[in-house]
């Protein structure tokens, strides 16, 4: 007997890939490591509370969200763009990493990280705040509490979420035109 299947194409870090037939119900984040060989997002808890597994999707609008694959089927990404953690820093066309993000190189500026296991879920939800304040900013008196109200969710199992959310701040107090004085 054979799992029922659907054809699946999505925009992965810019690359169309598809259609691929996957089986109904594949979690997406089965389709990045089992057939895409995309492995840089992590299977944490399997029940979308950690965001270790998370994705950036980039909505037609220009806005970008994450979304957890560990609970979200990989049928859902059909005809949607998204980004992984292995599409986050700038490559040439031999897919050779030229330089890290900005939120890449403040974790390893400040060593962020403990074990890493939830880094990868912490550059992205990171990445869609700076992208948001981009377009809107916050009062440099909001920072904190921007980062904090982004990163609230994401759960690192070593406790080095100061390390996390200073890394952040630091980029976003660095980077012209996220904040905005209030007056």
């Amino acid at each position: 007997m054979s799992l029922p299947t659907r054809p699946l194409t999505v925009t992965i870090d810019g690359r169309q890939r598809g259609p691929i037939d996957v089986p109904d119900g594949l979690m997406m984040i089965d389709l990045l490591h089992e057939i895409l060989d995309l492995t840089g997002s992590r299977l944490g808890c399997g029940i979308g509370i950690c965001h270790a597994c998370v994705v950036i999707w980039d909505r037609d609008d220009g806005t970008s969200e994450e979304v957890r694959t560990c609970i979200t089927g990989a049928g859902f990404f059909d005809g949607k763009r998204i980004r992984t953690i292995e599409g986050i820093a700038r490559h040439n066309d031999k897919g050779e990493i030229l330089s890290l993000s900005p939120v890449q190189q403040a974790f390893l500026d400040q060593f962020s990280f403990q074990c890493g296991y939830c880094t990868p879920g912490f550059v992205m939800a990171a990445t869609v705040l700076i992208e948001r304040l981009a377009r809107t900013p916050v009062p440099r008196g909001q920072v904190e509490a921007t980062v904090a109200a982004a990163l609230e969710a994401h759960i690192c199992r070593c406790t080095g979420y100061v390390r996390y959310y200073q890394a952040v701040r630091d980029v976003i107090l660095a980077t012209p035109g996220l904040t905005r004085d209030v007056g």
